[in-house]
């Protein structure tokens, strides 16, 4: 049975996850009328769905343990962006935020000594790991191109191959 403070915790969380997978969606949106961003749209989408997924996983947990998963409303995500550089930087920052969130939840379980929501929530550290580290490669890459459009070119064509790397692992 999940404590009040810990199901309040995951909600919270469900709740980012759905933030996350709008903003992303948001970020698909604008990049898939970007002229020659097709790559960058179908990468924001696939991000998309995988939060949609992280939401789905926690509330499940939620309600498995006894509790209640509250679907959340949703703001606005930001939905123009000035630069291709802006949206990677803003997929970074939002990577780093969701995991500064699960590393809190994690704490939080093991001071309730509620080791089963600890062992739930090792997948979602790990999947962070990999979160945050294809953001800094994916703005390493954009900082190392600037404004050249071949390299925006060959950017956008190999920024699928770095998901479909990470969902191979």
């Amino acid at each position: 049975m999940l404590s009040k403070t810990i199901q309040d915790a995951l909600n919270k969380q469900v709740a980012l996850e759905a933030a996350s997978s709008q903003a992303y969606l948001a970020m698909a949106s604008w990049a898939d009328i970007q002229p020659g961003l097709q790559g960058v749209a179908d990468f924001f989408y696939e991000q998309s769905e995988e939060e949609r997924v992280h939401m789905l996983k926690l509330i499940k947990y939620i309600n498995e343990r006894g509790g209640f998963g509250i679907v959340p409303h949703l703001e606005q995500p930001i939905i123009t962006f000035p630069s291709l550089k802006h949206v990677f930087e803003e997929f970074l920052r939002h990577e780093i935020k969701v995991s500064e969130s699960i590393n809190d939840l994690v704490h939080m379980a093991l001071q309730e000594k509620d080791y089963a929501t600890h062992n739930f929530l090792q997948w979602y550290v790990s999947e962070q790991i990999e979160e945050e580290r294809l953001a800094r490669i994916l703005n390493e890459k954009l900082e190392l191109i600037g404004a050249d459009k071949s390299g925006l070119y060959l950017f956008d064509r190999d920024v699928q191959n770095y998901r479909m790397q990470a969902n191979k692992k």
